[in-house]
């Protein structure tokens, strides 16, 4: 884990892994685009409006798969005082926020031909919105104090108390009576839904995925560079504030 920890090596590892990530993400985006919009059939009951789940449900994915990472990194720094689980954290949140939204805001689009209405206090529903709150909470908290550390501790802690909602999210369809249809895809049966929807749906997921990551590790890498210019900037300073050698000999002579 040390060498993990090493802003260095991070900084050494991420350089090479961002321009694959990078064609990666645009080969696969591109792909699941073609496929999910030309390629892949209308839905019998919903038609053409099935399609916004070739977005919706990555999105999804990867909100969860966020704050999950959260909760991990405010672990981390707490408990093991990891170099870099705060930049990971701050460089994660609005990117998990950003997934956030476009889950909430693709459902809504997809609801309305399906359910009739835009929004419903549906348990998967609400639980996704406090998931977004807690996102905008994470980033607040960041923020908030002049110590950047404490700003980063208030955060890890949130991480750590508001990943209950995860484990609400994924199983509300199971535990509650909603509007929102159960488990489809990730289920010990075989997925309910059909071959030629089913691999536009993981295409373009691993574009997602690719993305995800990718923008994490450029956020993460311009914040440690934002970091160590702070520390620079403030050596400076106190070099320029130091006395000269000598200073005051006249007074004394």
């Amino acid at each position: 884990m040390a060498s993990l920890a090493n802003p260095t090596q991070f900084s050494r590892v991420s350089a090479k892994a961002l321009p694959v990530l990078l064609a990666l993400a645009a080969a696969l985006i591109a792909a699941g685009l073609w496929l999910a919009l030309v390629a892949s059939p209308a839905d019998y009951q919903q038609g053409d409006s099935v399609r916004i789940m070739y977005i919706h449900v990555p999105s999804a994915w990867l909100a969860l798969m966020g704050y999950t990472g959260l909760a991990v990194c405010g672990l981390f720094a707490l408990v093991w005082k990891h170099a870099l689980a705060d930049v990971l954290a701050k460089a994660t949140a609005p990117v998990g926020a950003a997934f956030a939204a476009i889950t909430l805001v693709s459902g809504s689009l997809w609801g309305k031909p399906t359910w009739g209405t835009y929004w419903v206090w549906d348990a998967r529903l609400t639980s996704v919105l406090i998931l977004f709150f807690l996102y905008l909470g994470h980033i607040a908290l960041t923020h908030a104090f002049e110590d950047e550390a404490r700003g980063a501790r208030a955060a890890a802690i949130l991480a750590l108390v508001g990943v209950v909602n995860v484990p609400i999210i994924k199983w509300s369809v199971d535990w509650w009576s909603t509007l929102h249809q159960p488990a489809s895809i990730t289920r010990f049966a075989a997925p309910a839904i059909d071959p030629s929807m089913l691999r536009p749906l993981f295409v373009m997921a691993g574009g997602l995925f690719a993305y995800f990551f990718a923008v994490i590790l450029m956020r993460a890498r311009a914040e440690l560079a934002a970091r160590k210019a702070r520390a620079l900037a403030v050596a400076v300073a106190g070099r320029a504030d130091a006395p000269f050698p000598g200073a005051g000999l006249g007074e004394t002579a």
